[in-house]
């Protein structure tokens, strides 16, 4: 059904596809002729409409952007929705797909059904033909039920209803299963009965049918899952295709939505453009011209369809006219014929005539008034322009009204013009229509005049003007009949346009498809990638995992090589040890040789002595028989035998050495095998250990090289993945870009349709056209022939495009087809992904599974090395070797524990010592502020002293200069110039002192200093006033004294000033201007330092605080870091206290509960081993006797209750293992845990050491910088001293020049003679200068000082004196007052020189000053300017960064625009020439039917014309042919015009687009011309205020200058006025100034030693600094020295780390091993199960045995019953044989025997022994003389001794175990797969020595004859204390007393055979 549909919308898109390019040819061929007309307007209108015109299109451009906006908006609306629908459906897809699983669910529940009714099936093959009839009923339900379940899905519907129907399917599904759940019940009961009832048989026919049954339901099953899947993808694309329904229908509402929104936002313009006038006068005329100009527009339009009506009317009848107009040319021959009817008719015609002539005079006088009414536009005085003029001079009142209110009337003024220009273009648009309708006008007269012409010409044709209306009405009809046609086409047109919709919304819902494959091949790509690096992470695990196994590798090879060290070091040892007892050997045999040397001699000597005593006892009894002595003879006697008994006594010692040689040498030979045993078992260890390893390291390559292959073989496969995606990738995107085209066409179609529909309306009027275009065509007839076959060619082309088009709606559907290959590809690959992902999980679990293999192979090789080092008799278990290994790895925990604990403490100690030292250096760093204040505060003293010190030196000076102006006080016209001469110089004093204190405080003054400042200003200034008033007081005095006491006062202070030099001379040289400069420069120098000082200090104080700050920082660090560090220590505490609580106890429980398992499972082993081999022992000894019976029940008995008691022991057993598992998981589970949490103590330790070494390296960095600023502080003190010492000096030699300057006045009073003393004194001052050092100079400068002040206070004595001896002295004074005037005068020459040149100097130092101030602000001034500029600079990189990247966006838009225009006019071209085509088609088709009907009128007309002449005919028929070929001219000529008005059409679009482009182009020039202006305004503002700040600056310092030329005006005045004074002292100083010359060329070799010393002190300094320079590099090295040793301390805690982590790998490696042992106890366990299922074996084999005991008991009691009364012939016989073969000793023996068994009483047997004892044995030997030999079934064995040695009653026991040994061989248990039960008696006999075992053995002989299953209980183990004191202690071998019951074993001997339990049997 999809692929139906899908077929069908494809063809109704390329229908609609097709319908639509033709309406959008018919669209656009109407466009370009309104454009064209518009085109000719626009040449006709002026440049102030075209403006008008460009401002509306910049209107409608700002709506357009509103308009986008809106539909932005609305755009955004459509995806959200559409997002919603997604979600919906993806919610309906997430149902379907938990209904699928659901569905999946209950089919895999109907597999595992199935598969049960299969395995009751196979377990019902016991049952028999009667129960078997089963399954055939059974399996019709389920037939049917499944046929029904495929016929569910056929019919439902394609509604939402099919989820209810695939809920119900489920529903059905599930009570599928419960009756398939309730056969198998069925079917298990069944079996059940059959097993109850026993019966075995059954038919493989039913079990045949029964399978065949089952593979059909299988394939029934299968067939059902394909329909089921198949329905439900039928059903989840019919839900997709309700979805895009319902998306179309929102669409089609969101459009109907938006396009209502834009027609109310239309009428709210509207509306709104008539409200908010301000200006109502102005608007309410304007809106009155607007009145006027709509009803005249409404008027115009009214007679414009007025026009329209008649000019339509009037085309009608011409066309028809035109049409007939050759036909009754033709007619004419025939009408001359009927000239008399017609000329009967002229009257009628007449009538009609003056009838019809007032109708056109009306229809005249109607065109001449619309001539009137709509005038041209070339007629100035026309009523035509009233609308022009309303318009100019609206458009005037318009800009009159813009200039008066801009603000106000601006939206009204556009929403005015908008209106005018409309109308402006309405009113255009009449005018065209105007000109058009009196152009037909003209037309129409003409052809009136015509008509009028023919009828005067032919008036016999108005005959026929009936018949032409005729022809008119039929015209009519026809007219109708194409309206009617139009409307059918309008309609379908319509349809078009919806299918056209619907094929767009197809396409935009395959666009979806495609982005959602396009999206899920993403996201497959994502999962591939992240696949990939999954597979690349494995492949470095695999990486590391081949590095690690090379490492254990390399550690194994490196412990094979420690091994065979040891192993040769031991072989070295033992062959040293044997190379010993090799010399003890031979040392030993040596002795042997020696001591059997002697005991040769030894002998030889005792046969040498017994001789003797032989000889000497015949000796002896000769003499005593002859004498009586025989008291001698006796002690004779005594003595020999002491002697024999000391030799004996030595022969048995030497034995007994001999004996112990012989043992010792027994010993080591024994020793040396065993030795050379070990030493070839170690040898052959060795071998195989290697052997083992070279074949694991052969292994493990092979692995490594595997799994590289596969590595090799995934990374190729993810490759070609790889490759595969981006392959599809492409495709998508490709598939993507040409959905986007065609959605483009689709546009481009819509667009099209738009223009059809407004196309379909002026069809009408283009006919009309066209019709009149047909009379110019007539004499193009030649050129239509050509154009023909042009056009023949164009529809070849034509039908190529077609073709064409058709191939390329094939390679399309190839194109899906491929791409849905593609998908199939897709998925397979997806499949193939999914398979590489299994198997490389399968990888995974192989190498898992390899892994365990290895840790099994490397516990087997401990295990192997477990027993080389352990010996075969004495080996230690495994679990014991676990819990010493788990705890010797726990102790070495612990020992780790302490030892970071210890680290930790280790740590703290550090961190408090690293935070105490912090503190000692906060101390430290308080104490330096504390200094730092205290210099601060000395220097503020300081600075306060030496300003006190100023104070007072410049009251000193005033005082002197108080004295000078006294002794001037004289000359009464002076008073005034000393007077300003002397507030000049106070004034420049008081500039020169604050400009002093100014440049030495700058930076320490305050408010409360400049208010310090002021007061004291202000202080002095009254002082000077009170000074300057006792000066005019003195002077007044002096005025009234006399010219004596004037004299005498003169000569006293001439010689005071005499005393004064002298003292000068004596202190230091005279001083000079020059000094006094370079004073000041050192004084200026030594401010700048200071400053300098200042600004080192401030320096210092922000480094210290920011010091602060980071110590501060330091300081929350560590109190972080001790806060982590305290909880660390806790949680390692916690962890310490878990570790030794749990960790010790779990590992004790689990090795305890594991050796008791064991223990237990060993037990029950050992005991169900015993339990078989007695079980076989009864069985074979049932066979034996007749009389066994009774016994063996009671066995039995025993043996079914021990049978109970072990299968509870076996449940215990298995609760037991239950419990050990749970507990192993739990241990595995906490050994994860413990390994994580020792992982992390593992970060958080290599945390805390990176955290300890950075702490170290900033306590390190802390200690530089600390000492670091002590030695700046230092440096700083030094400095400070230094300075204040410079200061000092400065001060003093201030003072000495100023008190030189004072002394100079009186000076110059002593003359020439005074100059060569001077001369002297400054020698001999020189040359003592120059000796002494600087300390002294200092000295001598206090010492100058204190006379300094001694002459001031002497000089102020004097004034007093002055004072009171002027009454004394006015005699004198009038004497020598000519030569003090002289004297005088010269002073003050010499004076206004020396004040001029200070002056000089002064301005000089004020005008660099003030250079260097206007020098600083216009730094500052350049510095702003040049940051302005800077940031301006920046400003405007980011600014032309921002352009460039628009730029760049523009571009790039600007391109894709014009690739996106390019290929739509591709594509517009393309649908323009199958437009052009089509209408070409339609226009051909519609001249064939005008062709068809006139053929039928001409027909029709001969029709009724048959009576008329056959000539008739054939002019009609030439007339057709020559209409014909009119209209096929008419017709290529008409495809002419049209090609060539398409052509133009393209033309003026392709203009059009270039237009707006260029509009576009000029859009976005202006408004970056804007954006240009708007920062070249922000600039110019800029430039502007900078200019006004750079104004006020120039205004400012233009006042400094005025105040400045101010200053320098006063300054000249005063200057003047000195110099006047000064010409007139000029002539007495001139003399003066040589011993002033002197004087300075002295000065001038002071300053040059002065110098000199200078550059001493500045050699001293660099001396200094080359010192201080020194000390630095060694406090450099001393701090590489302290670095190198806490890099070495780093160093070695690094390499602390690195041991605390090779320990941590050492734990992790006993962790790993921890782990292997837990592997081995799960491995225990599986031991266990295999040893519970070895139980379950032997307890069924018990049971088969029992069930054969059970049988032989009964054959048993049956054999019992059946044989009690009787005696066996043969026995009896055998018995009587035997009794003659036995001797006479012993026959009574055999005929007890067979007393016994006749069942006679002893006492009788013995009283007939008694009574016939000789008879009998006479009787019976007589009788029979035979032997054993005639006996078949007794054959004696050869090992036998002989039989007649042997006792009868022996013989007879041997003779029943022959006849009771059965024929058959019995039934032999697998000795080989049961361990022996007498291993340990095997050990315990390999230990016995070989005499031990030569008695042991004889024993067993016997038994060992019997039966290898003949084993007695005792060869078991024991169940209590099976180890005695020498067996092994081990956990497992512990007796289980406590733990579980014991049975008593059968009390049966060791040593006992079956012979001595028949001979029992038989006494019993």
């Amino acid at each position: 059904m999809s692929s139906w549909l899908g077929s069908l919308g494809s063809g109704l898109g390329q229908v609609g596809g097709s319908l639509a390019s033709l309406t959008g040819q018919i669209s656009n061929f109407t466009k370009d002729m309104l454009m064209e007309g518009a085109e000719e307007v626009e040449a006709k209108l002026p440049n102030s409409i075209r403006k008008e015109i460009e401002a509306t299109v910049t209107i409608l451009r700002s709506e357009n952007e509103r308009l986008k906006k809106l539909c932005t908006d609305l755009e955004e609306k459509l995806e959200v929705s559409e997002l919603q629908i997604k979600h919906q459906s993806a919610s309906y897809r997430n149902q379907l797909q938990q209904k699928e699983v659901e569905i999946s669910h209950l089919k895999a529940r109907q597999i595992a059904l199935q598969d049960q009714l299969q395995k009751l099936q196979s377990a019902a093959h016991s049952v028999n033909s009667g129960p078997g009839s089963g399954p055939a009923a059974a399996a019709s339900p389920f037939s049917y039920g499944i046929g029904h379940h495929a016929s569910a899905f056929h019919d439902d519907g394609m509604d939402f209803g099919d989820i209810i129907s695939s809920q119900q399917e489920i529903n059905r599904l599930s009570n599928e299963i419960s009756r398939l759940e309730s056969e198998v019940g069925h079917w298990r009961h069944v079996a059940q009965i059959s097993k109850a009832q026993g019966s075995q048989s059954s038919d493989q026919s039913e079990i045949c049918r029964l399978q065949n049954t089952i593979q059909e339901l299988k394939q029934s099953r299968s067939q059902e899952i394909d329909d089921h899947q198949n329905e439900m993808s039928f059903l989840q694309n019919a839900h997709q295709q309700k979805l895009t329904e319902i998306t179309r229908r929102h669409r089609e509402e969101l459009n109907e939505y938006e396009e209502r929104i834009e027609e109310l936002e239309n009428l709210l313009q509207q509306g709104g453009a008539g409200t908010a006038v301000t200006d109502h006068s102005k608007i309410h005329e304007m809106q009155r011209t607007i009145q006027v100009l709509q009803t005249e527009k409404v008027e115009a339009t009214k007679k414009i369809e007025e026009l329209e009506d008649t000019i339509q009317d009037i085309r009608k009848k011409l066309s028809s006219s035109e049409n007939d107009r050759d036909v009754l040319r033709k007619e004419q021959e025939r009408l001359s014929m009927e000239n008399r009817q017609i000329s009967k008719e002229c009257a009628s015609l007449k009538l009609e005539r003056s009838q019809l002539q007032p109708r056109a005079a009306q229809r005249s006088g109607g065109v001449e008034a619309e001539e009137a009414v709509l005038p041209q536009a070339a007629a100035p005085g026309d009523e035509g322009l009233g609308p022009q003029r309303a318009l100019s001079d609206a458009g005037n009142e318009i800009t009159r009204l813009s200039d008066l209110n801009q603000d106000n009337l601006a939206e009204d003024n556009l929403k005015l013009r908008m209106r005018v220009q409309a109308l402006e273009e309405e009113k255009s648009l009449l005018s065209e229509e105007k000109e058009e309708l009196q152009k037909s006008l003209f037309k129409l007269n003409n052809e009136h005049e015509e008509v009028k012409s023919a009828t005067v010409k032919d008036m016999d044709l108005e005959s026929k003007l009936h018949d032409l209306r005729r022809d008119l009405e039929a015209k009519e009809q026809e007219l109708n009949q194409s309206l009617t046609e139009k409307d059918m086409l309008a309609a379908e047109l319509e349809e078009l346009d919806r299918q056209n919709q619907e094929a767009t919304k197809h396409l935009i819902l395959i666009k979806d498809q495609l982005s959602r494959q396009q999206n899920e091949g993403d996201d497959i790509i994502s999962n591939l990638r992240k696949d990939l690096n999954d597979e690349k992470k494995r492949v470095h695990q695999l990486e590391d995992d081949k590095m690690n196994i090379t490492k254990e590798l390399d550690e194994q090879k490196e412990k094979l090589i420690q091994s065979e060290l040891a192993l040769n070091l031991t072989k070295q040892e033992l062959e040293d040890k044997i190379e010993k007892l090799v010399d003890q050997l031979s040392k030993s045999q040596n002795n042997n040789l020696h001591i059997q040397k002697e005991n040769l001699e030894l002998k030889e000597h005792v046969k040498q002595k017994e001789e003797e005593l032989s000889r000497v006892r015949c000796e002896f009894t000769q003499p005593f028989t002859q004498d009586s002595d025989s008291n001698f003879k006796d002690d004779l006697l005594k003595e020999r035998e002491a002697d024999i008994r000391n030799l004996k006594q030595n022969l048995s010692e030497v034995e007994q050495l001999n004996e112990n040689l012989k043992k010792a040498a027994f010993d080591l030979k024994t020793e040396n095998e065993k030795l050379v045993l070990a030493c070839e078992e170690v040898r052959r260890q060795l071998e195989e250990s290697v052997a083992g390893n070279s074949q694991t390291f052969l292994e493990k390559n092979a692995i490594l090289e595997a799994l590289k292959m596969e590595k090799g073989q995934l990374e190729a496969a993810l490759c070609l993945a790889e490759k595969r995606l981006s392959e599809e990738a492409d495709k998508c995107e490709r598939a993507t870009e040409e959905l986007a085209r065609v959605r483009g066409s689709g546009a481009a179609l819509q667009l099209e349709q738009e223009r059809l529909t407004k196309l379909g309306q002026e069809k009408d009027s283009e006919i009309a056209a066209l019709r009149r275009d047909i009379e110019q065509l007539d004499s193009d007839c030649k050129a239509t022939q050509h154009a023909l076959s042009s056009s023949l060619e164009e529809r070849a082309q034509l039908a190529q495009l077609v073709n064409e088009k058709e191939i390329a709606i094939e390679k399309l559907k190839e194109r899906s087809s491929e791409l849905q290959e593609e998908l199939d590809k897709h998925t397979e690959a997806l499949r193939k992904n999914e398979i590489l992902k299994q198997t490389v999980e399968e990888k995974d679990r192989i190498l898992g599974s390899m892994k365990e293999e290895n840790s099994h192979l490397k516990e087997e090789l401990e295990r192997v090395r477990e027993q080389q080092s352990r010996a075969a008799p004495a080996a230690e278990p495994k679990t014991l070797d676990c819990v010493t290994e788990l705890e010797s790895e726990v102790s070495q925990l612990n020992v780790i524990k302490g030892n970071l604990e210890e680290r930790i403490k280790h740590h703290q100690k550090v961190i408090e010592d690293q935070n105490q030292s912090k503190m000692q250096l906060l101390q430290s760093l308080q104490e330096q502020k504390k200094e730092m204040d205290a210099f601060k505060y000395r220097h503020e003293q300081m600075n306060v002293t030496h300003t006190q010190l100023f104070l007072e030196k410049d009251e000193k000076i005033k005082t002197l200069q108080k004295t000078i102006e006294e002794i001037k006080t004289q000359l009464h016209e002076e008073r005034q110039g000393v007077q300003t001469e002397n507030s000049d110089i106070f004034q420049e004093t008081k500039v020169q002192n604050l400009n002093i204190e100014n440049g030495s405080e700058k930076h320490d003054l305050s408010k409360a200093e400049t208010e310090r400042l002021v007061k004291g200003i202000k202080e002095r200034e009254l002082e000077i006033k009170l000074l300057n008033e006792k000066n005019v007081s003195l002077t007044k005095q002096i005025d009234q004294l006399s010219k004596d006491e004037v004299g005498k006062l003169t000569q006293i202070i001439q010689q005071k000033d005499l005393e004064i030099q002298a003292l000068h001379a004596r202190v230091s040289s005279a001083p000079c201007t020059q000094d006094v400069v370079y004073l000041q420069q050192q004084l200026q120098a030594f401010a700048l330092e200071r400053e300098q000082l200042l600004a080192v200090l401030n320096e210092k104080t922000r480094e210290n605080s920011h010091l602060k700050t980071e110590y501060h920082k330091v300081i929350d660090i560590v109190a972080a870091k001790e806060a982590a560090l305290i909880k660390l220590q806790d949680e390692n505490k916690k962890l310490s206290t878990k570790f030794e609580s749990t960790g010790q106890d779990m590992f004790r429980e689990t090795v305890q509960n594991l050796s008791r398992i064991i223990r237990e499972k060993d037990i029950e082993i050992d005991a169900l081993s015993q339990k078989c081999q007695t079980l076989v022992t009864v069985l074979q000894t049932s066979g034996t006797g007749d009389q066994a019976g009774g016994v063996n029940s009671n066995q039995f008995e025993e043996l079914l209750q021990e049978r109970d008691k072990l299968k509870q022991q076996v449940k215990k057993m298995e609760e037991w293992k239950q419990q050990v598992m749970t507990t192993v998981q739990n241990m595995q589970h906490e050994s994860a845990q413990l390994q994580e949490e020792l992982h992390q103590l593992q970060a958080q330790v290599l945390v805390d050491s990176d955290n300890n070494s950075k702490l170290q390296v900033d306590y390190t960095g802390l200690i530089q910088s600390y000492e670091q600023n002590e030695t700046k502080l230092k440096n700083f003190g030094q400095e400070l001293a230094q300075v204040q010492h410079s200061i000092g000096q400065l001060c003093n030699t201030k003072d000495l020049l100023l008190g030189k300057l004072d002394i100079i006045s009186p000076q110059f009073s002593s003359g020439p003679p005074l100059t060569p003393q001077s001369a002297e004194s400054v020698r001999t001052v020189k040359s003592d200068t120059l000796s002494e050092s600087s300390q002294q100079e200092v000295e001598e400068l206090r010492k100058a000082l204190e006379e300094k002040d001694a002459t001031i206070r002497t000089l102020q004595e004097n004034n007093h004196r002055l004072s009171d001896s002027v009454a004394a002295a006015s005699e004198l004074g009038k004497r020598e007052h000519e030569q003090a005037g002289a004297e005088l005068k010269e002073l003050r020459d010499k004076l206004d020189i020396l004040q001029k040149s200070l002056k000089e100097k002064d301005l000089l130092i004020k005008a660099q000053s003030d250079q260097l101030l206007s020098l600083n602000e216009n730094y500052t001034n350049k510095v702003n300017e040049n940051e302005l500029l800077r940031q301006a600079v920046t400003n405007l990189k980011e600014r032309i960064l921002n352009l460039e990247m628009d730029i760049c966006k523009l571009k790039e838009e600007n391109e894709n625009i014009v690739e996106r225009n390019k290929e739509k006019e591709t594509e517009y071209q393309a649908l323009q020439e199958t437009n052009m085509k089509f209408s070409v088609m339609l226009q051909e088709k519609e001249f064939e039917c005008h062709s068809m009907r006139e053929k039928a009128l001409a027909f029709e007309q001969l029709l009724k014309e048959k009576e008329g002449e056959t000539g008739e005919l054939n002019q009609l028929l030439n007339t057709v042919k020559s209409m014909q070929e009119q209209t096929v001219t008419f017709q290529q000529e008409r495809d002419q015009v049209l090609l060539a008005l398409k052509q133009k059409q393209m033309e003026h679009a392709a203009l059009q687009k270039e237009v707006q482009h260029l509009r576009d182009k000029e859009l976005r020039l202006n408004q970056e011309l804007e954006r240009l202006r708007n920062h070249l305004l922000e600039t110019e503002d800029s430039y502007t205020r900078e200019a006004l700040a750079a104004e006020d600056r120039e205004a400012k310092l233009r006042k400094k200058v005025t105040v400045l030329e101010e200053k320098l005006l006063s300054s000249s005045n005063a200057m003047e006025n000195a110099s006047h004074q000064a010409s007139l002292q000029v002539e007495s100083l001139q003399e003066q100034l040589n011993v002033v010359s002197k004087q300075r060329d002295e000065t001038a070799l002071q300053l040059t030693v002065s110098r000199e010393q200078v550059k001493q002190y500045a050699l001293s300094l660099s001396n200094l600094q080359m010192v201080l320079e020194h000390f630095q590099q060694e406090e450099k090295a001393m701090y590489s020295a302290e670095l190198e040793k806490h890099k070495q301390l780093v160093a070695e805690w690094k390499k602390k780390a690195e041991n605390l982590e090779g320990k941590l790998i050492s734990l992790q490696e006993r962790l790993d091993e921890a782990n292997a042992a837990l592997d081995s106890a799960s491995r225990l366990t599986e031991q266990l199960d295999l040893k519970e299922e070895q139980i379950e074996q032997l307890k069924k084999q018990n049971e088969l045995r029992q069930e054969m005991l059970d049988d032989a008991q009964k054959k048993l009691m049956h054999l019992v019953n059946s044989t009690e009364g009787k005696v066996d012939k043969v026995l009896m016989r055998n018995l009587f044989i035997g009794h003659f073969h036995t001797p006479k000793n012993q026959r009574h023996e055999v005929f007890r025997l067979m007393g016994s068994i006749l069942g006679i009483k002893k006492e009788e047997l013995e009283q007939l022994l008694n009574e016939d004892q000789g008879g009998v044995t006479r009787w019976v030997s007589g009788w029979l003389g035979g032997g054993s030999k005639s006996v078949p079934n007794t054959p004696l064995r050869p090992s036998q001794p002989n039989v007649f040695n042997s006792s009868f009653s022996e013989l007879f026991v041997k003779f029943l175990e022959t006849e009771s040994h059965p024929s058959i061989p019995p039934p032999r248990l697998s000795v080989h797969d049961m361990k022996p039960l007498d291993s340990p008696r095997r050990k315990l006999n390999t230990n016995v020595p070989e005499s031990y075992k030569d008695v042991t053995e004889p024993r067993s002989g016997r038994r060992a004859d019997v039966n290898p299953f003949l084993v007695t209980r005792s060869a078991a183990v024991p169940l209590v204390n099976p180890a005695g004191p020498g067996g092994p202690a081990h956990l497992l071998l512990k007796p289980i007393s406590d733990v579980l019951p014991t049975f008593t074993p059968l009390p049966v001997s060791p040593d006992n055979s079956a012979g001595v339990v028949l001979k029992d049997l038989l006494k019993q």
